[in-house]
């Protein structure tokens, strides 16, 4: 548990406010993670933080507990955090929400695919803090249905998601906008170097960049494992694994849309409680999948990778990697929506004879050796029609093998004698370079 808490701390022992205590008692949390032992005094104190720690170790109560022990409940739209994602906005600004509850701060969500009336009266109820997607904030920044000149804090989390998914440019605007002094925060899982450059050149010379990810970017609460599948069996062998491993509430994550929804169906075909969540879904429906996950409802999700950064659920206890991803920090983001706050939780993942590669690239960014399951229960099933045709096509256009180089008659550079007599009248045969040349006196046409 050293791994994540530091136990010989409270949250008393960080200079937190009375009412924010409460919101921490009541939410049954004594000692406080290491990212959250480092970044609470800092902020506190007024620093600029880059923070990095690895996934389910309160990245959000991290920058959102002092937060609400500074805010000043005279002052609106005083702290802006961006996220990636709506999911992930709309579950930070409800934890917040939790922690602040003895407090008169109020937390606002301003996210795309909502009543955009009823988050402006949201904010007109309070609004201390908002936290928000980028595209949405700065839509409403130009409607003027919110403005950016009492922000005290600016905080990005999941920055580098932010970056991947093309926000740049946003981040970048939006940072600039905030003319008046005011702390900057980063928070993510990794934290690159082009990362760190662009939060320095908006924050503070003296920023601190704190880290708690020492050896392994992944929780060591996570077993992690993986098995070795052929394509066409990836769907039998995940509902082999779901009716006789009996995970209680799964979360499977598929690279693309069409996967998530061919296996949903697939699963829900054979009597198995799934949903799922993509991009393409409704942001209502979304949200009553999410609700419905909270709930218990479901016992299992089948997600694109929208969810992996929103998706703060306790009660999750497997996380099941249908498909690798190609960028080998999406994985870590994946595993890390089971095992959070000091839980056990179980990573599988499905490894293709193609996706080798991919596994070994993971195992050396997250420095952990991931165990074959030796998964002996299941057994796989016959190779398709379709892919045996394609193998047999290749097999047929591939080029000719040459002969063997021994049924080739044997080569040589010797002259004959006839050729001797032809090029030598005289019968003497040079046995050395000339010792005088023309001097290169004829051009060449590379010389002309």
């Amino acid at each position: 548990m050293s791994d994540i808490f530091e136990t010989d701390k409270t949250f008393k022992d960080l200079g937190l406010s009375d009412s924010v205590l409460q919101g921490v008692e009541r939410g049954g949390f004594e000692h406080p993670t290491a990212i959250q032992a480092q970044l609470l005094p800092a902020i506190l104190s007024g620093k600029d933080v880059i923070g990095q720690a690895k996934t389910g170790t309160g990245k959000t109560a991290a920058f959102g507990l002092p937060i609400l022990s500074l805010a000043d409940e005279n002052v609106a739209m005083q702290a802006l955090v961006l996220t990636p994602t709506r999911e992930l906005a709309s579950q930070v600004a409800g934890e917040i929400e939790e922690l602040g509850h003895f407090t008169p701060i109020r937390t606002t969500c301003i996210i795309g695919g909502e009543s955009m009336l009823r988050q402006k009266q949201s904010l007109e109820r309070g609004g201390h803090i908002i936290v928000g997607t980028p595209g949405r904030i700065m839509d409403m920044q130009a409607r003027r249905q919110i403005h950016f000149n009492n922000l005290k804090f600016v905080v990005l989390d999941e920055v580098d998601r932010m970056l991947d998914i093309g926000f740049r440019d946003d981040i970048r605007k939006i940072l600039r906008s905030v003319k008046q002094a005011h702390q900057t925060i980063f928070v993510s899982a990794t934290i690159d170097n082009e990362i760190e450059r662009l939060g320095r050149t908006f924050m503070k010379d003296d920023a601190l960049k704190l880290m708690s990810a020492s050896k392994s970017l992944t929780v060591s609460l996570v077993e992690q494992k993986f098995m070795s599948v052929e394509p066409w069996d990836k769907r039998t062998l995940l509902l082999h694994l779901i009716r006789h491993e009996k995970p209680q509430t799964t979360v499977v994550f598929c690279r693309t849309k069409m996967t998530v929804q061919k296996v949903a169906v697939y699963l829900r075909d054979k009597g198995i409680n799934a949903r799922e969540i993509h991009g393409d879904l409704h942001q209502s429906k979304r949200n009553k999948v999410m609700q419905a996950m909270r709930g218990g409802e479901t016992d299992v999700l089948i997600a694109s990778d929208l969810a992996a950064r929103g998706l703060d659920i306790e009660h999750i206890t497997h996380v099941i990697n249908y498909d690798l991803p190609e960028d080998p920090e999406v994985y870590v983001h994946r595993i890390g929506r089971t095992a959070r706050a000091g839980r056990k939780g179980e990573a599988w993942a499905f490894v293709t004879p193609e996706e080798g590669k991919r596994l070994t690239d993971i195992e050396k960014l997250t420095g952990v050796l991931i165990e074959d399951m030796n998964y002996t229960g299941f057994k796989p099933g016959p190779i398709p029609r379709g892919v045996l045709e394609e193998r047999e096509q290749a097999a047929s256009s591939a080029p000719a093998q040459k002969p063997a180089d021994r049924a080739k008659p044997a080569e040589t550079n010797e002259l004959t004698e006839e050729q001797i007599k032809t090029m030598f009248p005289d019968g003497r045969i040079p046995k050395n370079v000339p010792t005088k040349t023309m001097g290169r006196r004829l051009r060449s046409r590379r010389n002309r």
